[in-house]
């Protein structure tokens, strides 16, 4: 969309991680407001009609029409965490929220060139979006500290890091997994 730009293109006007999304990390989405890919979003209409807001939590409509049932359906990347992820960097300030953001895309980085088989690039970059940068931080502590991951295979690297992921998930009563929008029938 012609003249939408913003400096944030890790995270997204309505609350996306763009940051920790497989469209970015492959370079086919430069992120909201970057240039060229998705630009025809109703959101980034609305922000420029309202000056140009970089998110929307700081409209003072928000949350408006546009957010009802933002977090049913998920994309290439989850939805599930955009109005926490809004009120997260409204309590904790930009800088902190981008410092905890470019964190855990270092993080995932790591994941993803260390313990990704090939079947689970979607399953670390939901992994990493949902769960809280300390529990990410103590799995990777125990990967780094695991004698016996230094002999596995990649696919036993996976399994194994998947399994400490899992449990932390279902401690917290998180699912790590897409939740797609049903097909038409």
């Amino acid at each position: 969309m012609k003249d939408f730009i913003r400096k944030d293109l890790l995270f997204s006007l309505c609350g996306l991680n763009c940051g920790l999304c497989p469209m970015k990390l492959d370079k086919y989405c430069p992120g909201c407001g970057g240039g060229d890919g998705n630009q025809s979003c109703k959101i980034a209409k609305c922000s420029l009609q309202h000056g140009g807001l970089e998110y929307c939590n700081r409209c003072k409509r928000f949350p408006c029409e546009k957010h009802k049932g933002i977090d049913e359906f998920d994309s290439f990347i989850t939805h599930q965490n955009r109005m926490k992820d809004l009120e997260k960097i409204e309590k904790i300030g930009t800088v902190e929220y981008q410092a905890e953001q470019k964190e855990k895309i270092e993080i995932l980085k790591f994941l993803l060139g260390n313990f990704n088989d090939g079947r689970k690039k979607t399953f670390l970059c939901l992994t990493v979006n949902l769960l809280e940068l300390s529990d990410l931080k103590i799995v990777l502590e125990e990967i780094k500290t695991d004698k016996e991951m230094e002999g596995a295979s990649l696919k036993e690297k996976s399994v194994h890091v998947t399994k400490l992921f899992q449990d932390i998930a279902e401690r917290d009563q998180i699912t790590l997994k897409l939740k797609k929008k049903p097909k038409k029938v």
